[in-house]
C-alpha cells in the first residue's frame, strides 16, 4: 500500500485549476466576487472531502487483509511526512536489494535496465498540462482568451479614453505656462511631420518656408525660442499667409503647439543645423539673439 494524498493538498489543487479555468474564460479577477465561482470552489470541496472519505474506507479494508509485517511497514510508512515522502520518492536511489526487484531481465553492453515508476511529481505534472491544453483550446475557440487582436483593442481603447479624460480635466497649454520638456519631443516630431513638413521640409531642413535649423528667424515677437515658435504656432505668421495660425484656427491644440514647439527648439539648440551645403535652405530674416 502506499501513502495517499492529504485531502487539503487535493483541495488546494482543486482550487488552483479552478482560478486557472474563470480566469481563461473571464479574463479577469472579477469572478473572485462572483457566488458561482465560490459556489463551484465549495462543491468541489465537498467532492474532495466524500472521494477521500470513500478512500479511507478501501485504505482499511485494504489494510485488514495485510499480515502483520505489512502492517508495521505500512504504519512505518504513515509515519513520513507527506512532502518528505514525495521528495524521496522523486530523488531518493534504490538500494542494491530494492535494484534487484526491479531489474528487467535483459540488457546490453552490460547496461542493464530498471522497471522504476515515473515519480508522482512528474505525473501530475504531465496530466496538469493535458488538462491545461484542453482548457486552453476551449477558450481560445470559443472566448477571446488569448487572441492578440482583441486583447490590443481593448488596450487601446482604454488608452484612447485615458487620454480623452486626461485632456478633458487637463486645460491645454497657452504660452504663458507651456514649458520646454524633452518629453515632448518625439510627439512634436509626429505633428511636424504632419502638419509642417511640406513647406518646412524634414528635419526642419527649410523649403517653400524658412530653414528652421539656422539662427536667422523672420519672426521674432518672444525673447525665447521655445515661446517664439508657440507664438507663431499658435498666431501665424503676419509676413507669410501660407502660415497659418493653426492654434487659434483650431487646427492644433495647445498641447500640440507645446509638442511642435519642443521639436524645432530641439532641432535647432540640441542638433547641429543642416546647411544649404547639406540641403539646407538658406537662413532668412535676422539672427536671433534668444534669452536662455
Amino acid at each position: 500500500m502506499k501513502q495517499r494524498t492529504p485531502v487539503y493538498i487535493t483541495i488546494l489543487v482543486i482550487l488552483v485549476i479552478l482560478f486557472i479555468v474563470y480566469f481563461m474564460f473571464v479574463q479577469n479577477t472579477s469572478f473572485l466576487t462572483s457566488p458561482y465561482f465560490w459556489g463551484t470552489v465549495v462543491i468541489s470541496g465537498v467532492l474532495a472531502l466524500i472521494h477521500h472519505a470513500i478512500g479511507d474506507l478501501i485504505e482499511n479494508q485494504k489494510f485488514s487483509k495485510l499480515s502483520q509485517a505489512e502492517k508495521d511497514q505500512y504504519l512505518e510508512l504513515k509515519k513520513t511526512p507527506y512532502f518528505k515522502g514525495l521528495y524521496q520518492s522523486a530523488f531518493q536511489k534504490q538500494s542494491s536489494t530494492e535494484e534487484k526487484d526491479i531489474l528487467i531481465d535483459h540488457g546490453f553492453d552490460g547496461i542493464m535496465e530498471l522497471d522504476n515508476q515515473l515519480p508522482k511529481w512528474w505525473l501530475g505534472l504531465f496530466w496538469f498540462g493535458v488538462a491545461y491544453c484542453i482548457v486552453y483550446i476551449l477558450a481560445y475557440s470559443f472566448t477571446d482568451f488569448a487572441h492578440q487582436t482583441t486583447e490590443y483593442d481593448a488596450e487601446y481603447k482604454a488608452q484612447t479614453a485615458s487620454i480623452a479624460e486626461y485632456i478633458k480635466n487637463t486645460p491645454p497649454p497657452t504660452i504663458d505656462n507651456a514649458v520646454y520638456s524633452p518629453d515632448n519631443i518625439a510627439a512634436g516630431e509626429e505633428v511636424f511631420k504632419t502638419n509642417c513638413v511640406s513647406c518646412h521640409g524634414d528635419g526642419g531642413k527649410g523649403g517653400i518656408g524658412p530653414n528652421l535649423t539656422d539662427n536667422s528667424w523672420i519672426n521674432q515677437p518672444e525673447k525665447t525660442l521655445f515661446k517664439n515658435v508657440f507664438h507663431v504656432v499658435e498666431n501665424g505668421s503676419p509676413n507669410n499667409p501660407a502660415m497659418q495660425a493653426w492654434g487659434k484656427n483650431g487646427v492644433l491644440t495647445g498641447f500640440d503647439i507645446q509638442n511642435v514647439a519642443a521639436y524645432v527648439y530641439h532641432i535647432n539648440q540640441e542638433v547641429q543645423p543642416i546647411t544649404p551645403a547639406q540641403g539646407g535652405a538658406a537662413p532668412q530674416g535676422t539672427v536671433a539673439h534668444w534669452e536662455k
